[in-house]
């Protein structure tokens, strides 16, 4: 989509863009070896500069170069180019507030693995591995996952970063991640209601009680996050380009899902919610 792209020059917005579009002018060669298109001779000109850097960056793999040049709502655009340098990462925390909580566990996936880190355990191999990467894909992530990572580790993630929350809304997908992932028919089993709360409780079961199964729990719940954003943002993506003219060349088949080696255990999931949930 990237090379259908002309609204991260300056000067040229949406409705500049549909028009080149239905110009037969589609992407960035035809706008450089076709016949002048529907904007002034120096504003062409300006294009076409920009449009040489973006051929650069592209080649290149320059993921944030896009990223900063894409307003905020365009940046989903990104995916199909750099999904093969994405990672779909969540992070589960003792609390909301960065200063008084810590992250307890973090999940990533790559599309061909899954790496989990725990908190007295590897956490800091985080650190490492998420530089491998160029492209974030998150729920909320830039509100919540992101801020709480960089001030927790006191470091800056620089990447380009798709937060599906926003993409998913302007697609009248709206609410939690939980209550999108029901409305495209992904059920959760039996970790069906456990929440950021429950997650925070198995990691006290765990901490408290030293007890495996709840963090082997709190792994499956982390993991059953990113293993969704990569459905979610396939999704996503597709129905973007469905109102675009490619439709057809750019739909994504959605990846089967993985192989997850972790798994919840519904008894203590029970156990834990009659303790703490009287009543249910």
């Amino acid at each position: 989509m990237l090379e259908n792209t002309f609204c991260h020059i300056q000067g040229i917005g949406p409705r500049t863009e549909k028009r080149l579009w239905e110009a037969d002018i589609h992407n960035w060669h035809s706008f450089l070896n076709g016949h002048k298109p529907l904007i002034s001779q120096a504003a062409y000109h300006a294009a076409a500069r920009v449009i040489d850097e973006s051929m650069h960056a592209l080649a290149a793999g320059e993921a944030a170069w896009f990223y900063n040049k894409l307003k905020s709502g365009d940046h989903w655009r990104m995916f199909r180019n750099f999904k093969h340098r994405a990672a779909y990462i969540d992070i589960e925390t003792t609390g909301l507030e960065r200063d008084l909580s810590s992250i307890t566990t973090i999940a990533l996936y790559d599309g061909e693995k899954i790496l989990t880190y725990v908190n007295g355990n590897n956490l800091e191999c985080f650190i490492d591995d998420i530089f491998a990467y160029d492209l974030l894909v998150t729920y909320n992530g830039k509100s919540f996952d992101v801020p709480f990572i960089e001030s927790f580790f006191d470091i800056r993630l620089p990447h380009a970063h798709i937060d599906l929350r926003y993409v998913l809304n302007s697609l009248g997908f709206k609410g939690g991640l939980k209550s999108v992932e029901k409305r495209f028919g992904i059920s959760r089993n039996e970790l069906e209601g456990v929440d950021g709360y429950f997650a925070v409780l198995l990691w006290m079961e765990y901490q408290n009680r030293n007890d495996s199964r709840a963090l082997d729990t709190l792994i499956a719940y982390n993991v059953e996050d990113v293993v969704n954003l990569e459905f979610l943002m396939h999704h996503a993506y597709n129905l973007k380009v469905k109102d675009t003219p490619f439709k057809q060349d750019l739909t994504m088949t959605i990846p089967p899902r993985p192989d997850v080696p972790y798994a919840a255990d519904f008894g203590l999931v029970n156990e834990l919610r009659r303790r703490f949930f009287i009543g249910v």
